[in-house]
């Protein structure tokens, strides 16, 4: 694999859950925002193709065949036709010859809602997992789509579930392994609707060394090379960096007990804004951080000329 991936990662936050609608007001709201706002347009466009090959994954669902019509219908109204189902329930499922075959083929996987330790149970060490993570790695624009459930598991560290209420209560927060698509992150869904702040800020303090994305409903993130993010969608992203943290007593604090942080910085990002991980820097445009790039690599440059002189 290359040291930066090629292919393209797409993690939205959702809206809301499909399955547990209140009402069907709320349903129908639902299916108008998904892809009025362009996030559905925005993955075909990365794409590079007109009618890319989509193939959805349902595992995370309860409820795959009504999610199944929902994407179906969602890509049909954007002019794509070329999509098909693949609805995963067993880790025998995923070892079929003809889901690998599917996979090695698609230009868009779409993964959806529900619940994410599904998708590290179904997937977690299969050959699947490894041939969606070689196409993501090694071919430019393959495309990898998350929505809730499905954005939480791309990163190498996932919260699996947690107390809102009871957040930054030491316990509060589960966390587990993901499917490794993304290492350097920790992302969680439904981020400003469902007040998940304290969630994402003990995910942090647990594990510093991490960034935390909040990704807002009909929100996500594109994300290239690995660690570029672009904010998409109607609402926010949130961002929490961790690195400067002065006390954080999250290690040392028994379950049940409070914690505290000093120093947690936080960003937020709307339609258009960048943050790149790696360096841990936000961009309120592409311009500014195609200047910033230009700047570091003709400084590099100047770097290289200078000569010492020789010694007498």
């Amino acid at each position: 694999m290359t040291s930066k991936p090629l292919g393209k990662l797409i993690a939205i936050g959702g809206n809301e859950d499909k399955g547990t609608y209140p009402n069907p007001r709320t349903k129908k709201k639902y299916y108008l925002n998904f892809f009025e706002l362009g996030i559905l347009k925005r993955v075909i466009l990365e794409s590079g193709k007109e009618d890319p090959r989509i193939e959805v994954i349902t595992t995370a669902s309860m409820i795959p065949e009504e999610v199944a019509r929902i994407y179906i219908s969602s890509f049909t109204m954007l002019n794509c036709n070329n999509v098909n189902i693949m609805d995963i329930r067993t880790p025998e499922d995923a070892r079929q010859p003809e889901y690998l075959e599917r996979l090695r083929q698609a230009d868009v996987v779409m993964i959806s809602g529900g619940n994410q330790s599904r998708l590290t149970e179904m997937f977690g060490g299969s050959e699947f997992l490894q041939v969606l993570k070689q196409r993501y790695y090694e071919q430019p624009n393959f495309i990898i789509a998350g929505t809730s459930a499905g954005a939480m598991a791309m990163s190498k560290t996932m919260i699996k579930g947690g107390s809102v209420p009871d957040a930054l209560m030491k316990g509060a927060v589960k966390m587990g392994p993901g499917l490794g698509l993304i290492d350097s992150v920790v992302i969680d869904s439904h981020f400003v609707k469902r007040g998940r702040f304290g969630r994402l800020i003990e995910s942090v303090a647990l594990h510093p060394k991490l960034i935390g994305i909040g990704l807002g409903e009909d929100t996500g993130v594109l994300i290239t090379e690995g660690n570029q993010l672009e904010a998409i969608g109607s609402n926010l992203v949130v961002i929490m960096d961790g690195h400067k943290l002065e006390h954080n007593n999250a290690a040392a604090a028994k379950k049940g007990e409070a914690i505290s942080i000093e120093s947690m910085l936080l960003h937020v990002l709307v339609k258009g804004n960048l943050y790149d991980v790696r360096q841990r820097e936000f961009y309120p445009d592409l311009k500014l951080r195609q200047q910033a790039a230009d700047s570091v690599r003709m400084t590099a440059g100047q770097d290289a000329n200078l000569t010492v002189p020789a010694s007498s």
